[in-house]
């Protein structure tokens, strides 16, 4: 059984919830690594359990962010490519995060970078064919030979970890012939060369991704497959993470990938709970499950749908049927295989999948991935505390409340109240060891309200929201109900005034 969101570092089950641990626009200098170590205590008293952390690899430039990758075995241990550490830190300051991470309860997720390569050492000739960057299974013009920057011979690094050079037998495609300065898609000709065909069939074949993979890994290579494999072994023991979140998966063949996470459960000395989960940014809920399902093993993926429902939410506002939130997401469909988000490092302002969630609107979002039963939830780094760059975006409000709400409250059978397209809610229950919660969402310009049965156990208890939004106390009646509250365009959170765990806020 794959690791899922029911286990922690120190193995306790519970309520489990992933951060996404970095933005596009965090401080270069190799802090990064330091800033996680000195943040995991706090990470853990919020809720955090598990941190998904940015490709720790060499990238092809100091400022590079690892999805540049120049050199997998190098955690920022070796001087290449203009410097010893990474955009991120040093190796050691990473494998002691990692550790201080733990110690707290925190498991870490490694960025596997797999798709393509950045930064070459030196070029070299070979036969190429452009193709049609509309439909790359259509060539333009003859076979001819090009010169391409594919040999890699990491000559800060040597032969440790890996004597392996790469050359460009080991790539499918290139995008840009030195010989004659020609920036367009080359695919690669020679024995058994071919794109993948077990990927997205966007462009005809999505194994090249468009000018920002200078060289498409070739996952069919032999010599590829087998080194990968042996990274992921490396990777996991040499920094004691928990699993994978894999870049790009959408232009990966899609049978490595699975292979890949089998032989990583499966090796020797592997991790048999290794959590998966892939970026296969797709609209259509039916992609996401046919790829899950075709693995041949456990796998997740980022509910990319439900961001997009999320995106439209916000932008409608109160014209938006909060009813339908959940139609056509992976969460609905298959809420083991579903990691829920509201926004993430490529949708933030001026990235290249550029759909940000409206400030109004991501309160509610994050309530409705953070306090419900199915999903494993990821927070952004960037919705915690902001992000930089040209667009600087401000941390959503008190959101570190609404993850500790999940920590302390969001237990027990659940209980819908979704009955009317701006104003819906839901009970948990709780169970023996957590009182429960009441949760009411309001995309409306006005309050809403909802009449819920909490149980008749309850009568005569008084209510309050957690999150200070909504002033004011509830009584529960005789029958178990009563009357909850949410502000217009917001959301509120109530429990009992004497719920176990409510001195952990700090603006009742």
């Amino acid at each position: 059984m794959a690791h899922h969101a029911n286990e922690d570092a120190r193995g306790k089950p519970g309520n489990y919830t992933m951060m996404q641990y970095f933005e596009w626009y965090c401080p270069s200098g190799g802090v990064h690594w330091k800033k996680y170590a000195d943040d995991a205590e706090h990470l853990a008293d919020i809720g955090i359990t598990a941190c998904w952390l940015p490709p720790p690899t060499k990238g092809s430039s100091p400022e590079g962010t690892g999805y540049d990758v120049y050199d997998l075995w190098d955690l920022g241990e070796f001087d290449q490519k203009g410097s010893k550490p990474t955009k991120w830190g040093s190796k050691e300051d990473l494998l002691d995060a990692i550790r201080k991470a733990k110690d707290n309860g925190i498991i870490s997720y490694i960025d596997a970078v797999l798709n393509h390569k950045a930064g070459a050492d030196d070029k070299e000739e070979f036969l190429a064919t452009m193709v049609d960057q509309n439909d790359r299974n259509k060539l333009v013009g003859e076979m001819h030979n090009i010169e391409g920057w594919t040999k890699f011979t990491f000559p800060g690094r040597g032969d440790t970890y890996s004597p392996l050079k790469w050359n460009y037998n080991h790539f499918t495609g290139v995008d840009y012939d030195a010989k004659t300065e020609t920036k367009a898609i080359f695919k690669i000709q020679g024995d058994g060369k071919g794109w993948a065909e077990d990927v997205d069939d966007e462009n005809g074949s999505y194994d090249y991704l468009m000018f920002t993979c200078p060289f498409v890994v070739d996952h069919n290579h032999p010599e590829i497959e087998q080194e990968l494999y042996k990274w992921g072994d490396w990777i996991l023991k040499e920094t004691g993470a928990y699993g994978f979140r894999f870049d790009a998966v959408k232009h990966i063949s899609q049978s490595f990938i699975g292979e890949f996470v089998k032989h990583v459960r499966s090796s020797e000395g592997g991790k048999a709970k290794a959590f998966c989960v892939g970026e296969f940014w797709h609209d259509s809920v039916d992609a996401l499950v046919e790829y899950v399902e075709g693995l041949g093993t456990q796998f997740s993926c980022f509910d990319s749908c439900l961001q997009d429902n999320f995106h439209t939410a916000g932008e409608e506002r109160e014209n938006y049927d909060l009813r339908q939130i959940f139609d056509n997401t992976l969460v609905q469909r298959r809420p083991i295989d579903a990691v829920t988000l509201v926004d993430n490092h490529d949708t933030q302002v001026g990235q290249s999948l550029q759909r940000w969630v409206s400030s109004a609107f991501k309160p509610l979002a994050y309530a409705l991935i953070l306090l419900r039963v199915d999903g494993y939830p990821c927070v952004f780094y960037g919705d915690l505390y902001g992000t930089g760059g040209d667009n600087p975006q401000q941390p959503v409000a008190q959101l570190e409340d609404i993850i500790r709400a999940r920590k302390l409250f969001a237990y027990g059978e659940l209980n819908d109240y979704w009955d009317h397209p701006n104003c819906v809610a839901w009970l948990r229950k709780g169970d023996e060891e957590h009182d429960g919660c009441v949760v009411v969402i309001c995309n409306g310009k006005e309050d809403g309200s909802k009449k819920i049965s909490v149980g008749k156990e309850h009568s005569g208890e008084k209510w309050t929201d957690v999150m200070g939004w909504h002033q004011g106390e509830v009584t529960i009646d005789d029958e178990g109900w009563a009357e909850f509250f949410s502000p217009p365009e917001s959301i509120s959170i109530w429990t009992k005034v004497d719920a176990r765990g409510r001195e952990e806020f700090k603006k009742d």
